[in-house]
C-alpha cells in the first residue's frame, strides 16, 4: 500500500490540510483503509449484518417446479381459447370438468386432458398437461345436466397466467450473491431457500475507542470541579454495534502524553481501527496530534464543515486512526459521514452504506454561509396536505446532544450553498438506516 501522503496526493490533487472539503475527506478516509482478510463460517441464523466472503451459486431451481401463484383451477389455455371460439362473442361462460385437487406439498398425480381442470391451492405443483391457472374468483362449481360436476369459467386468462415457473426466482447454476454483500434478512432467507445452512463471512473488524480529557468522568464516579460525564463512548459504542464491528472500549484516558502513548500503542497492536474523541484541535493539552505524528502517519484536517471541523485520519501500524472532535454532536456527525463508510470497507463490504438523500422543502429560513458543508439536525414530517417538510430541532450547537435525540434526519447544506428561504428545497439525510 502507498503511504498516506502518496495516496492523498493521487486522490486529491489540490489537497490542503486546513481547508479540506467534506467529499474529499470522505473519499480519502474510505479509500485508504484495507478490508479484513480472515474468514469465518457461521450458521445462517448467526450471519445477520455480516459481510459475505464467498460467491453464492444456486445449486437448485427456486422454485423447483411450476406452481400456482393463486388459488383456482389448473387448466389448458388451449381449451379456453377453443371453447370461447365455439361459443362465440357474448357467450356466458366456459365449462370444464374437474378431475382432482392439488395442494402445496401434495401434487396431483395425473394428466390434465382436453376439457379438464384440477383444483389448485397457492404453491401447488402445476399438474402435467396444464399451463395456466384460472383464479377461483372467476370460477363457479356447477352440476351439469348429466349429473356430473363442472366448473364454470367466467374469464379466460392468457396462457401462463397466475403461474410461478421453475427457476423463476433462482435458476440452478446462477450466481445469487457476490462477496462483499452485507447480509440482511432478505439475503438470509435467500440463502436458506437454497438449502444452505452455513455461510462464509469476513471477520468482524475490531475497533478500539477511547475518550481523552481530564474534564471527563466515567459513570459511577462523583463529578469533580469542572468535570462532566463522558457520553461520547456510549454514543460511539452504539454506533459501532450498528456498524457491525467488534467494539473495544478503552475507557477515558487523561491528558497525559505517556498514558495516551501507551493506550494508542496497545490499541494499534490488536485493532483494525482506532477512534478517539477529543484532543485533535490545537489546544495546549491536545496531545493526540503530536503523538500521531510520532507513532504513525496522519493527515490532520480542518475540514470545511460544521459541526466537526477538527478531525484527523491516519494510520498507526496496520490500524486506521480516526481522531474525532470532543463535542457530542460533532462526534456523531463525523462518525456517520467519515468513519462509517470507512468501516464498511474494512468489513469487506463492496457496496458502501447507502447515502439516502431526499429533497424536501424547509419550513423555515436557515442561515448558512458558503465555503463549508453544514449538518443541521432536523425533523421531517408530513403536513395535512400530504407534503413532507423539514424543520430544525431547535438549538444547533455541537454540544447539544438533545438535538440528535429529537431529530430524525440531517439537513445537509452543501459546501457552496448560502442562506435558505422558507419553502426552498434542502437535502435531507434520514437517520433510518443510518443512526
Amino acid at each position: 500500500m502507498n503511504t498516506l501522503a502518496q495516496f492523498i496526493a493521487g486522490c486529491v490533487p489540490d489537497y490542503h490540510p486546513d481547508a479540506l472539503p467534506v467529499d474529499d475527506a470522505r473519499r480519502i478516509a474510505a479509500g485508504y483503509v484495507m478490508p479484513v482478510s480472515e474468514v469465518e463460517r457461521l450458521p445462517i441464523r448467526a450471519a445477520l449484518d455480516r459481510v459475505l466472503a464467498e460467491a453464492i451459486i444456486s445449486p437448485i431451481d427456486v422454485p423447483a417446479h411450476d406452481n400456482a401463484a393463486m388459488d383456482g383451477y389448473a387448466v389448458r389455455a388451449a381449451d379456453l381459447v377453443a371453447r370461447a371460439a365455439q361459443t362465440g362473442p357474448g357467450a356466458p361462460s366456459i365449462v370444464l370438468r374437474p378431475i382432482g385437487s392439488a395442494f402445496a406439498g401434495h401434487p396431483f398425480d395425473g394428466l390434465v386432458g382436453p376439457g379438464e381442470c384440477v383444483r389448485v391451492m397457492t404453491g401447488a405443483v402445476i399438474p402435467a398437461g396444464a399451463d395456466t391457472v384460472v383464479v377461483q374468483e372467476t370460477c363457479q362449481p356447477i352440476t351439469l345436466p348429466d349429473g356430473r360436476e363442472g366448473v364454470l369459467v367466467a374469464h379466460a386468462p392468457a396462457r401462463g397466467e397466475n403461474l410461478r415457473l421453475a427457476g423463476e426466482d433462482l435458476a440452478c447454476g446462477r450466481p445469487v450473491l457476490t462477496p462483499g454483500r452485507r447480509l440482511r434478512p432478505a439475503e438470509l432467507g435467500l440463502i436458506a431457500s437454497l438449502g444452505m445452512g452455513t455461510i462464509a463471512v469476513w471477520r468482524r473488524p475490531r475497533v478500539a475507542f477511547f475518550s481523552t480529557g481530564d474534564e471527563l468522568a466515567s459513570i459511577g464516579q462523583t463529578l469533580g470541579a469542572g468535570q462532566v460525564y463522558d457520553s461520547n463512548r456510549y454514543t460511539l459504542h452504539g454506533m459501532l454495534l450498528r456498524a457491525g464491528v467488534e467494539p473495544i472500549d478503552l475507557g477515558v484516558v487523561p491528558d497525559d502524553p505517556a498514558a495516551l502513548r501507551t493506550t494508542l500503542q496497545e490499541a494499534a497492536g490488536h485493532a483494525d481501527a482506532i477512534i478517539t474523541s477529543g484532543g485533535v484541535s490545537v489546544g495546549e493539552a491536545d496531545h493526540i496530534r503530536s503523538l500521531m505524528a510520532e507513532l504513525g502517519e496522519v493527515a490532520f484536517w480542518t475540514i470545511a464543515m460544521r459541526p466537526g471541523r477538527p478531525m484527523a485520519f491516519g494510520r498507526m501500524g496496520k490500524a486506521a486512526f480516526f481522531g474525532l472532535p470532543g463535542n457530542p454532536v460533532a462526534v456523531m456527525v463525523t462518525f456517520y459521514q467519515f468513519v462509517q463508510p470507512a468501516l464498511a470497507r474494512i468489513s469487506g463490504e463492496t457496496r458502501a452504506p447507502t447515502d439516502v438523500a431526499l429533497q424536501v422543502p424547509s419550513r423555515e429560513a436557515l442561515r448558512k454561509r458558503p465555503g463549508r458543508t453544514e449538518y443541521q439536525r432536523g425533523i421531517v414530517s408530513r403536513d395535512p396536505d400530504g407534503q413532507s417538510r423539514v424543520s430544525l430541532t431547535g438549538q444547533q450547537g455541537s454540544g447539544v446532544l438533545r438535538s440528535m435525540s429529537e431529530a430524525n434526519c440531517f439537513i445537509v447544506l452543501e459546501h457552496d450553498r448560502g442562506n435558505v428561504a422558507a419553502g426552498d428545497l434542502v437535502t435531507v439525510q434520514p437517520f433510518e438506516g443510518l443512526a
